[in-house]
């Protein structure tokens, strides 16, 4: 028996560079930047000064000014990327399908924001000044939580928690769970609200952020080139419905694309560092294209994970000629991350959501920044400027501290 078909029928996200998809979009083929100074705090005495914000975010405009103050602002972007993502899918839920639709998202660190508020609320007020929100506003399950209840989805609620790879490795759950047939349909992806004090100042610490370009922050995110000197922080959302073909097609629905593989590996090395020699990002590879029965050779272009760090994407680039050998030259690769900086645990989901669009439109975003490339990173980065090519599969890479790794194999829709 042939296992079912899983398609994309939405796609919705707010990011840096829009608080829509298709603006996001849009400026994502024009090659622009959405990094620029923190605004969301003073920065003033921190090493790292930029992020990629969303801007003029007004979360009244999808929930009540009450459930707001009620909400992180990470569960205030899953909310309007959920209502954004149900217009753009024109999916129904009904009493007939509630209960098999779900709703799988990815979260990295969940309501940082919120932590720090009431910890100083704490430390100056004591604990009997404690909101009683404080505990639902934190917790990372709050995301798809909060689109279960607006919907009234009941089927699988839950979250995914794997770092830079979580919404990846919840689309690639999302996607099987409906492959096994436990559910018809699910609202996937990711989101992420964390350029707040104690986020930046974490990954300060660690080393991990660009502290070069403070002057000029449209320059700071450089994937693959020479001088990148680490990732910018970015948050927003990234969502995408995913619906058994069948179904899809019985309501008369848009297709954007089908889900075809998903691959999962660990580099059991270091807590932050990616095994040297790219062997875990090697096997979630391997695993996608197994899962989606197609040989390296078929696919075209990939969305590759391409933080901006110097370790990670020598790495991606060895593991890339590994699994794709003489090939690799052949690839059409993207660091989309250069525009809207490093969305963390929303990363895979807004990156997915760029990957159905450019084997839609067949455009190859550019990876910008790129001037003089890293002696160890020469393959074809799309340095720039789009590129107008036609493919039939495409990858989208997530990789994350603890060494987790994700892959996910997308193929063009042709009626």
């Amino acid at each position: 028996m042939a296992r079912p078909r899983v398609v994309i029928t939405g796609l919705a996200g707010l990011s840096p560079l829009g608080l829509d998809m298709a603006t996001t979009w849009d400026r994502i083929k024009a090659g622009e930047s959405g990094i620029g100074p923190i605004t969301l705090f003073d920065a003033t005495e921190y090493d790292s000064k930029v992020a990629g914000e969303v801007k003029d975010f007004d979360p009244t405009r999808y929930v009540s000014a009450k459930q707001a103050r009620h909400m992180d602002r990470f569960t205030q972007f899953a909310s309007a990327a959920g209502s954004m993502l149900m217009e753009d899918s024109g999916f129904v839920v009904t009493p007939e399908n509630e209960r098999s639709t779900g709703v799988i998202m990815g979260v990295g660190l969940g309501g940082l924001r919120t932590i720090e508020i009431y910890q100083e609320k704490l430390l100056k007020s004591g604990p009997n000044k404690i909101s009683p929100f404080m505990i639902p506003m934190l917790i990372s399950n709050m995301g798809p939580g909060e689109l279960g209840i607006k919907f009234g989805i009941k089927g699988p609620n839950f979250v995914t928690t794997s770092a830079c790879a979580s919404a990846s490795h919840a689309l690639g759950t999302a996607y099987s769970e409906i492959v096994l047939g436990r559910i018809r349909a699910c609202i996937s992806g990711g989101c992420e609200a964390t350029v707040t004090p104690l986020g930046v100042a974490g990954f300060t610490a660690l080393k991990a952020l660009s502290t070069h370009f403070n002057d000029n922050p449209t320059m700071s995110s450089r994937p693959f080139d020479r001088d990148r000197d680490g990732f910018v922080i970015g948050e927003g959302c990234g969502l995408l419905m995913l619906e058994r073909l069948e179904d899809a097609q019985a309501r008369g629905a848009k297709i954007y694309a089908e889900v075809v593989g998903y691959g999962a590996s660990c580099d059991a090395y270091h807590m932050t560092a990616p095994e040297p020699n790219g062997t875990g990002m090697e096997w979630a590879m391997r695993n996608a294209l197994q899962d989606a029965g197609i040989a390296p050779e078929a696919i075209g272009h990939i969305n590759a994970h391409a933080t901006s760090t110097k370790q990670g994407d020598v790495i991606e680039t060895r593991a890339l000629k590994k699994v794709f050998g003489d090939h690799a030259k052949n690839l059409h690769i993207s660091a989309t991350k250069s525009m809207t900086g490093h969305l963390l645990g929303a990363a895979g989901g807004i990156e997915a959501c760029f990957t159905a669009l450019a084997l839609k439109e067949e455009i190859i975003p550019p990876t910008i920044n790129l001037e003089n490339p890293d002696e160890e990173c020469d393959l074809d980065y799309t340095p720039n400027k789009a590129n107008h090519v036609a493919c039939e599969y495409a990858l989208c890479n997530s990789f994350g501290f603890g060494g987790t790794n994700a892959s996910i194999v997308l193929k063009k829709w042709t009626d």
